[in-house]
């Protein structure tokens, strides 16, 4: 399940000359790793930022785990303005559950720019989610975000105290990935590792240029 931030700072313009905004930035990586992913994984899709609930309320489960959703994934993607905050704990949980129905292990590929700003305890989730998924994988993606934001600190065997702890938990008690992506193209290296098939080896490591238009 991809874990999408949409939230409204996705909008903000990079500094980097291009003229993209993030959520720019982050379909076009998507656009360049799906094709590679989508003919060995079902992917699925939650969105989380955008709607007509409140700032923290909307988290939107756009396609549950598809054959070949490519083009679907990028469809739902490419139709959506950033708005919102970041529920991303609650998000993560939602795939989570969405994993649980199919009845075999699963990976969340949570990409977001910043932290939890809806109250969520992203290791208090981490926790449960041991006990109720032990075969779930969360992957953490911070693109375009200050490295600080996803930095956390332990309290003890259990730090469900500090609501304000950083995504990179939920990576680091599911046995996943954290992956801080300054631009692009770390992006686009960090979902290479992260959906490449492990029966098939990862996509080819050397990238033809992005399309940038």
């Amino acid at each position: 399940m991809l874990v999408f931030d949409a939230s409204r700072s996705m909008a903000n313009i990079s500094n980097d000359g291009s003229g993209l905004s993030r959520i720019d930035e982050a379909r076009l990586a998507l656009r360049h790793i799906l094709p590679q992913a989508a003919p060995f994984r079902d992917i699925g899709l939650v969105v989380y930022g955008p709607g007509r609930q409140d700032e923290c309320g909307h988290i939107d489960l756009r396609l549950t785990p598809t054959p070949n959703a490519a083009d679907r994934i990028m469809a739902e993607l490419d139709d959506i303005i950033p708005d919102g905050d970041t529920p991303l704990t609650k998000a993560v949980s939602r795939a989570a559950s969405v994993l649980r129905e199919r009845g075999r292990p699963g990976a969340v590929v949570l990409i977001t720019d910043g932290r939890e700003t809806c109250g969520g305890s992203p290791c208090r989730i981490a926790n449960q989610l041991m006990q109720t998924d032990p075969d779930l994988t969360v992957h953490v993606i911070g693109f375009k975000t200050l490295v600080s934001s996803f930095e956390w600190q332990t309290f003890g065997k259990d730090d469900t105290r500090n609501t304000r702890i950083a995504a990179g938990c939920l990576a680091d008690r599911t046995e996943g990935t954290y992956a801080y992506a300054a631009s692009t193209d770390d992006l686009v290296a960090a979902l290479q590792d992260v959906l490449a098939c492990p029966a098939i080896g990862k996509p080819e490591p050397t990238l033809p240029p992005l399309r940038r238009s």
